[in-house]
């Protein structure tokens, strides 16, 4: 499909010693290579949705046990320890609950760590789980910022550790084979590339006064390294994905799964190097900080990617369930070669010649072997079996915080001052007009809530900081603010 025609394609608790945790356990030389045989012993940290169903994942794969589930509500905790005992059958000695991680991290017959607590709490606990000896498999977006996901890189490498990222496309035969194939130069050269997710969420709700702190969690362990400060929103649980203290907003919650397609098909070692981004918070008037339409261009070494995400219902379809269509309801990966395009959504996806005729199709699973592939690594001892080893998830996680970067560091703008600055793609340009179609279909007026546009962004891949001209209004997101004593050191 030509680049001209892809526009009309898109509308059809013992405190830490010096805020680092050193148990014990980590002055033992405990083998990297759990052998073929030998039991492995599991917590799950983070058990009200996504770690409920690690459990349930990492329970049915044979010589491995959970053994602690951590979760500082202890409604949630209760409950999840007395579902486990009567799903599986067991008594008070198969599983025990903690409140707090470390008392886990004390123990000596626990292999590893699965982390599915807030993203807030992903690095700290995996370095954490890193200085006690503990092996980790950590969710996506595997950090809260650039700086902190490279402690965990250093951490894993320091302790000998072998860390996984919860990118589980990595596992998915679809993306492995488009990869493949790409890389191979099947389609020929990569013109452009397009990722999108388009997803209809509601508001969060507006609060004017703070909402109390349910009395089953404890609200220091749960804020853990981010901070205490009053509940600013109806739910306390999900919806601080929408505030930056403690999450990411979409970009790193679902952007993350295909950006990191993008890396995988194109083999890209690395982050774009260049990235203006625009968007905002629209339709909404609500306790979310997050912007629900979020635009980034991004250069990685002369080929451009377009990011496309969006939150807001589609106003040409009844009922307004979805975003606009672009590669079906959810979004998902448009690679432009010279010869084929490549759309990939979870599940798989297919080649297109340039005439739009499915050329090969790519079947997937979502990634629903990439528990297991955790867990051979353990047995192998061997980081490079991972499918998505930590620094992979990484630099992944690092292109959602450049994009969220690039739109926090901006002001508002006029639609013709964002169309200068993305006038060297054609894609973004289109993208950029169905963007504002969608919002003119939502009744979104941009005159009282506009756009607003990052400047563009320089990055250095070596120092993994912005640099040039708007750099310092940038590189104050490069950290987060820690409180004691939960705090990542310099020196993991």
């Amino acid at each position: 499909m030509s680049e001209m025609n892809r526009r009309g394609f898109l509308k059809g608790a013992a405190a830490a010693t010096a805020g680092s945790y050193v148990a014990l356990s980590s002055f033992n030389l405990m083998p990297s290579v759990l052998g073929a045989n030998s039991e492995i012993r599991l917590a799950v940290a983070g058990i009200r949705s996504r770690g409920g169903a690690h459990v349930n994942d990492f329970m049915k794969i044979e010589g491995v046990k959970v053994v602690a589930l951590i979760d500082p509500d202890k409604q949630i905790l209760e409950q999840g320890v007395a579902g486990f005992k009567k799903r599986y059958n067991v008594g008070d000695e198969a599983i025990r609950g903690y409140a707090d991680v470390r008392e886990v991290l004390d123990r000596k017959d626990v292999d590893a760590l699965v982390i599915a607590a807030p993203n807030h709490w992903h690095s700290l606990m995996t370095v954490w789980a890193c200085q006690a000896g503990k092996h980790v498999y950590v969710e996506k977006p595997v950090s809260h910022s650039i700086w902190e996901g490279r402690k965990m890189v250093e951490a894993a490498r320091k302790y000998n550790r072998i860390v996984q990222a919860g990118t589980q496309h990595r596992s998915c035969p679809a993306v492995q084979e488009a990869a493949h194939d790409i890389q191979a130069g099947k389609y020929g050269k990569v013109r452009w590339v397009h990722c999108s997710v388009l997803h209809s969420r509601a508001s969060i709700g507006k609060v004017t006064e703070p909402t109390p702190v349910p009395p089953t969690i404890d609200y220091n362990l749960w804020a853990g390294p981010g901070p205490m400060t009053p509940v600013m929103r109806q739910q306390f649980h999900y919806d601080w994905h929408w505030q930056w203290a403690w999450g990411d907003g979409e970009m790193a919650n679902w952007g993350i799964h295909y950006l990191d397609d993008v890396r995988h098909m194109l083999n890209w070692s690395d982050v774009p190097t260049r990235v203006v981004a625009a968007g905002n918070r629209f339709a909404w008037d609500d306790n979310g900080e997050t912007p629900n339409m979020h635009f980034a261009l991004m250069d990685y070494d002369g080929v451009p990617l377009v990011v496309d995400i969006r939150n807001l219902p589609d106003p040409t379809r009844r009922g307004g369930k979805q975003g606009a269509l672009y590669l079906g309801a959810r979004g998902g990966n448009y690679i432009q070669c010279e010869h084929a395009s490549v759309r990939i959504a979870r599940g798989g996806g297919g080649a297109y010649d340039n005439d739009g005729k499915r050329i090969h199709q790519y079947k997937g699973d979502g990634g629903s072997g990439h528990a297991q592939n955790f867990i051979n690594a353990l047995r192998s001892g061997r980081r490079e079996d991972l499918a998505a080893e930590i620094e992979v998830g990484h630099l992944s996680t690092a292109i959602c915080h450049q994009a969220n970067i690039a739109w926090r560091a901006g002001k508002e703008a006029t639609p013709d001052q964002i169309r200068e600055n993305i006038k060297s793609s054609e894609d973004a340009l289109n993208t950029f007009a169905d963007m504002l179609e969608q919002l003119q279909g939502n009744e979104v007026d941009l005159a009282r809530r506009p756009f607003v546009l990052g400047p563009t962004l320089t990055y250095d891949r070596k120092t993994e900081r912005f640099t040039g001209p708007n750099a310092d209004s940038a590189n104050r997101f490069l950290k987060c603010s820690y409180r004691e004593p939960f705090i990542i050191r310099d020196t993991v």
